[in-house]
C-alpha cells in the first residue's frame, strides 16, 4: 500500500489513458450537503421526497415544491467544493480522456473546475418551462406567489432535475455509459450502488474490462465486484491517490 493506496492501483492509473467516474451522494455530503432523504429536516421534517420531487406534486402544489427546490438550491449554493471535488477536477487534466458522470445536482464538480461532467440527474440551479422543457436564460426572476412564469413561453417554472418517475436524459445516459464500456479505469465513489440505471455503469466498465474502483465509507452490493474497494472518505483517498501518482 502506498498510505491506504494498493501500489497496483497505482501502477493501473499510470497505464491508464481512459478514465470513467461515476459519483453520489456521498461526496456531496463530504461538503455537508444533505443526501435527498436527509434534507427533510425543519420545515420540511413531515414530507417524503415522494410528496415533493414528482411531476404530480407540482401540479397539485406547485408553491410548496417550488419553495422546497428553493430552500435546496440555496443550500447548495452556500456548499463549497471539498478535497474530494477538487482531486478529481486534478486528475481529469492527466488524462486524454476523462468522463465524469455525477448523480448529485448541486454543480460542486464544476465549481471545483471539473470541465467534462454528465448530469444524471439535472442541475437545481437550473430551471426550465414546465410546458416547454425550455431552459430559462439568467437569473430565476422574483414574484410574489411562486413559481414565476418563464418570460418567454408564459409556462410555470421548475427545478431542471429528474423527479421521481421522470426518465433520465437519454443523450446523458448514452454517454455516461459509453464512458464507462471505453474506460481502462473506471471510479464509483460515495454512490449506494442500488439505484438504476446508474448503478449498472460500473457493471458495464468491469464487463468491458475496465479496472473498478469503488470508493466509500461503507460497503455497497458492489463492492464484491469491484478490482479495489477503498474504505473512507472521497475527501480523504482522492487526494492520497494524485500524492502517490506523484511519488
Amino acid at each position: 500500500m502506498v498510505g491506504q493506496i494498493p501500489k497496483e492501483l497505482v501502477e493501473e492509473l499510470r497505464k491508464a489513458k481512459k478514465i470513467g467516474v461515476l459519483t453520489g451522494a456521498g461526496i456531496s455530503a463530504e461538503s455537508k450537503i444533505p443526501t435527498f432523504r436527509d434534507a427533510m429536516t425543519g420545515l420540511w421534517a413531515s414530507f417524503s421526497p415522494e410528496e415533493l420531487a414528482t411531476p404530480e406534486a407540482f401540479a397539485r402544489n406547485p408553491k410548496m415544491v417550488w419553495d422546497w427546490y428553493a430552500f435546496r438550491r440555496d443550500m447548495c449554493a452556500k456548499a463549497l467544493p471539498n478535497p474530494g471535488h477538487l482531486a478529481l477536477a486534478e486528475l481529469e487534466k492527466r488524462y486524454e480522456q476523462f468522463t465524469l458522470t455525477t448523480q448529485n445536482v448541486d454543480g460542486l464538480h464544476q465549481r471545483a473546475g471539473s470541465q467534462r461532467v454528465f448530469e444524471l440527474h439535472g442541475s437545481i440551479a437550473r430551471v426550465k418551462c414546465t410546458d416547454t422543457g425550455r431552459l430559462l436564460e439568467g437569473e430565476i426572476p422574483e414574484c410574489d406567489e411562486p413559481p414565476p412564469l418563464h418570460p418567454e413561453t408564459g409556462g410555470l417554472l421548475r427545478p431542471d432535475v429528474v423527479w421521481f418517475g421522470e426518465m433520465l436524459p437519454a443523450e446523458v445516459l448514452q454517454e455516461s455509459a459509453k464512458a464507462a464500456r471505453n474506460a481502462d479505469v473506471y471510479f464509483t465513489i460515495g454512490t449506494s450502488a442500488l439505484v438504476y440505471p446508474a448503478a449498472a455503469l460500473p457493471v458495464e466498465a468491469q464487463r468491458a474490462g475496465a479496472t473498478v474502483v469503488e470508493i466509500n465509507p461503507t460497503e455497497t452490493p458492489f463492492s464484491l465486484l469491484a478490482t479495489f474497494s477503498l474504505r473512507g472518505k472521497a475527501g480523504e483517498i482522492l487526494p492520497a491517490l494524485l500524492a502517490a501518482l506523484d511519488d
